[in-house]
C-alpha cells in the first residue's frame, strides 16, 4: 500500500511540474516584421477578469514625420485616431485547452479586426488571426 501511495504521489508531482512548466503568455512580447526580422512593437499581454488582453507599450519609431505620436488612422469605432502606444490589440481571449481563443485581434496597420487565438510554443508566442477560413500566424518573441 505504501508503495502504491509513493507511485501515485510521484506521478502527481511529475504531472504538476509539467503543468507549471507550460509557459504563460502573460508578459511583454516583441512583434517581428516577417520580411526584415526587426521588432515592430512591444505588446504587453495581461489577464483581466480571466481573459487575455494585450496592448502596445512601445514602438521603435513612436512618432510620425511631424513629431506627433502615431495614431491608428485606419481603425474604426472607439480606436479611430487613438495613439498606437496604449492601443489594446488583443481582446477577450479565453483559455480553451492549451490555447486562448474566442477573442479578437486588431491590426493597427489596416484597422481590421480578426477572430484570434494565441498559444505558447517553444518559448515563443504564436498569434493567429482568422478571416473566414483563412488565417495567418505570427511569432512573437519574449521581451525584456
Amino acid at each position: 500500500m505504501q508503495r502504491l501511495f509513493s507511485i501515485v504521489f510521484l506521478y502527481a508531482f511529475i504531472s504538476a511540474g509539467a503543468l507549471m512548466a507550460a509557459e504563460s503568455p502573460i508578459g511583454k512580447w516583441n512583434t517581428i516584421d516577417e520580411k526584415s526580422g526587426k521588432v515592430t512593437s512591444v505588446v504587453e499581454v495581461y489577464d483581466q477578469g480571466g481573459k487575455l488582453f494585450g496592448k502596445i507599450t512601445s514602438l521603435p519609431e513612436p512618432n510620425d514625420a511631424q513629431g506627433k505620436p502615431k495614431t491608428c488612422t485606419a481603425c474604426t469605432g472607439a480606436d479611430k485616431n487613438q495613439p498606437i502606444i496604449g492601443l489594446v490589440i488583443v481582446k477577450d481571449l479565453s483559455l480553451k485547452g492549451d490555447r486562448y481563443k474566442d477573442g479578437t485581434l486588431l491590426d493597427p496597420d489596416d484597422g481590421k479586426i480578426y477572430k484570434g487565438e494565441v498559444w505558447s510554443e517553444d518559448g515563443k508566442l504564436k498569434v493567429r488571426g482568422y478571416l473566414g477560413f483563412f488565417f495567418r500566424t505570427q511569432t512573437w518573441l519574449r521581451g525584456k
